[in-house]
């Protein structure tokens, strides 16, 4: 059986990525920081209207698995993209990051999916998702030797949203289970936690996720409260390990009656967030598979973040190992 350090599903999505002043969102009705979902004739309407764009392999779980494998870690990757140029795209620059990328592509209908992304002068990124063949990934797409060999398994909560993925989700979390490797989730934005508040969290209390990731906002949006005290009290309760990102602030690691903050990395110039979270889990889920304790871990995922959000792009271009080295912190 082959071992990972991490396995990550998600939604395998190519980024076109623009800048865009505030104007823009407002005269395009794009809601800001959120990731909204789009059909075909919106997607066609937003690329007109983009300004000179940047291509990239995304999609969130999809980052984590190239951040980890950027670490040194052994990284696998399941996501449906179709049999078009975008898709070969995807495949092409996942299996460069060094992930181990299988899933059968679509044959036919519908189109990879893409992410129109909009950032503002901020760096704040407003997404705009037409989810393509995404929304066929199913339980067939589980390769059981990957769910059984990954010490942890990480998806994205934006999964929740094409209907099939669910399947899938528990599908690769009985197995993992099974061998007894450990559950991991991220809750991925706001918008998508009101979508699915109960469910999220019958998959932390039932045992079904054993590590949460999430942002101060996503956190109080799941347990309806402006505390982010109360948020994070109540989230210690449902899981096993709870890692909450809160910007410049850091982010805070809470593990049964055990607290770990982190401080934020210094950063020169905030360019683009996107990817931030995503590199975050990365760099966490990289020290925890390799034996380190909740504070390294936690310094590496930090450290992950504030690389990504000073370039264009959700993907590091730097070596993560190399800079997590020269910081000390391997």
């Amino acid at each position: 059986m082959p071992e990972y350090d991490v396995l990550c599903i998600g939604n395998a999505i190519v980024d076109i990525i623009a800048q865009c002043d505030e104007a823009f969102l407002e005269t395009n009705g794009i809601i800001k920081g959120a990731m909204n979902l789009i059909d075909t004739r919106r997607a066609e309407l937003l690329y007109s209207r983009m300004g000179p764009a940047i291509e990239a392999s995304g999609g969130s779980a999809g980052n984590t698995a190239a951040g980890v494998a950027s670490f040194g870690g052994r990284a696998a990757f399941f996501g449906k993209v179709s049999n078009d140029a975008l898709g070969e795209i995807y495949a092409h620059d996942i299996h460069a990051q060094g992930v181990a990328f299988d899933t059968r592509p679509l044959q036919g209908e519908p189109p990879t999916a893409r992410s129109m992304i909009f950032v503002t002068p901020d760096g704040e990124r407003s997404m705009n998702t037409y989810l393509g063949a995404c929304i066929e990934l199913g339980p067939e797409d589980v390769e059981a030797d990957k769910a059984a060999g990954a010490k942890v398994t990480y998806f994205e909560g934006y999964l929740w949203d094409p209907p099939r993925a669910k399947e899938a989700i528990r599908q690769a979390a009985r197995l993992a289970h099974a061998a007894g490797r450990e559950v991991s989730m991220t809750l991925s934005d706001s918008f998508c936690v009101d979508r699915y508040r109960d469910e999220f969290l019958e998959l932390m209390r039932s045992g079904t996720v054993d590590i949460v990731f999430a942002n101060s906002h996503e956190i109080k949006s799941l347990y309806q409260t402006a505390s982010f005290e109360d948020a994070l009290a109540a989230i210690r309760k449902d899981c096993k390990i709870a890692a909450v990102t809160r910007s410049e602030k850091g982010s805070v690691i809470v593990r049964g009656d055990e607290t770990v903050a982190i401080t934020a990395t210094t950063i020169k110039e905030l360019v683009d967030t996107t990817g931030a979270g995503d590199l975050y889990a990365a760099g966490f889920l990289y020290g925890y598979t390799t034996g380190r304790s909740l504070k390294d871990c936690g310094d590496l995922g930090s450290l992950a973040a504030g690389l990504v959000i000073q370039q264009i792009g959700p993907r590091p271009r730097q070596n993560l190992r190399r800079e997590a080295e020269q910081a000390g912190l391997i």
